[in-house]
């Protein structure tokens, strides 16, 4: 049975990618990594010789048809995370003997072997981890309402098994991230993860995982804590911890655990600090400060928006706040 693991990402990014590829063969030497590249090669001054040393899948590679209206209508974050289920897609036709496909965001190291997953997955299409377990104590950020916007689970991992099911569903995520993969909690879109929220509804073979051990980050560590030195790693004395999620986290703020939360910093969570360490050192070793300096070849040139002009405010402060109202609905800007 042929194992893969499919992570996505940019040049820019590809010291990520590599440190995650590195953790999952260390643990999982009978696994194939790959890294889905939304990126162009020939179009960029990389060099052949600094490229990692795993398979990489150039988005335009894959036969996606409307490749360029998807380009065209999303920012690259956006074009990211739409490309998810065609990539997914592209693996199970390709390597007709891969029977699992993981795919894992490249900002994550993986310490244990994946057998938890494997196990639920014989008997399962899909596999899912929420954002959480138990509520929040506090009001800081992230908040379950934050949750209630981009989603359930958490979408940087996804297991799939090859069963009709899972083609179902990747046909069906496909079809909504073509046209609805924005950031726009306004109108109930965040990228592709939102979209998961139906997954255990539209189909009965969908594993939710509540293991403590699976997809810590940031969002989750009000329920979990690092109680040993060093690894293998548990959570709470008594779980192995089977895969840390970096979400956030970036080697030039070192002292920051993630610009997406308030909630800690490493005084209060001293527990994560030695796998912060580990993974900045890691990252650096990998050319994270090279890679970080090659643009995509997919980001749309920055629009600036035309300027406007205001009105002087206090040239009609003496006037009634009617008056005021009144004028500047009649005034042209």
């Amino acid at each position: 049975m042929q194992k893969i693991v499919i992570t996505i990402c940019s040049i820019n990014y590809l010291a990520q990618a590599k440190t995650l590829g590195d953790s999952l063969l260390k643990h999982n030497p009978d696994y194939q990594f790959l890294i889905g590249l939304v990126d162009r090669l020939d179009q960029s001054a990389i060099e052949k010789s600094q490229l990692p040393n795993y398979p990489l899948i150039e988005l335009h590679t894959i036969g996606i048809e409307d490749l360029d209206q998807m380009c065209a209508k999303y920012n690259i974050t956006e074009l990211n995370t739409a490309v998810k289920p065609f990539f997914l897609e592209y693996v199970y036709a390709t390597y007709a003997d891969a029977e699992i496909v993981h795919y894992f965001d490249p900002d994550i190291i993986i310490y244990q072997p994946l057998t938890v997953i494997e196990d639920a997955l014989s008997t399962n299409s899909l596999f899912l981890t929420p954002h959480i377990t138990s509520p929040y104590p506090d009001e800081n950020r992230p908040q379950e309402r934050d949750h209630l916007n981009t989603g359930i689970f958490n979408l940087g991992y996804l297991g799939t098994r090859r069963t009709e099911n899972t083609a179902k569903f990747l046909t069906w995520w496909k079809d909504r991230l073509r046209d609805h993969c924005y950031i726009d909690l306004a109108n109930g879109m965040f990228v592709d993860q939102i979209w998961a929220n139906f997954a255990p509804v539209f189909y009965d073979d969908v594993h939710v995982s509540r293991h403590l051990g699976l997809n810590m980050a940031y969002w989750n560590l009000h329920e979990r804590s690092i109680t040993n030195d060093e690894e293998p790693y548990e959570i709470n004395g008594n779980t192995p911890l089977i895969f840390f999620h970096f979400s956030g986290y970036s080697p030039e703020k070192p002292s920051e655990i993630s610009k997406y939360q308030n909630r800690y910093t490493f005084q209060e969570k001293g527990d994560v600090a030695s796998l912060f360490d580990f993974y900045a050192q890691a990252l650096i070793k990998n050319g994270h400060h090279e890679y970080k300096k090659f643009p995509c070849y997919y980001i749309k040139p920055e629009v600036v928006a035309p300027r406007k002009r205001f009105l002087r405010v206090r040239k009609y402060a003496s006037m009634p706040f009617r008056w005021v109202v009144n004028f500047i609905d009649h005034v042209k800007l």
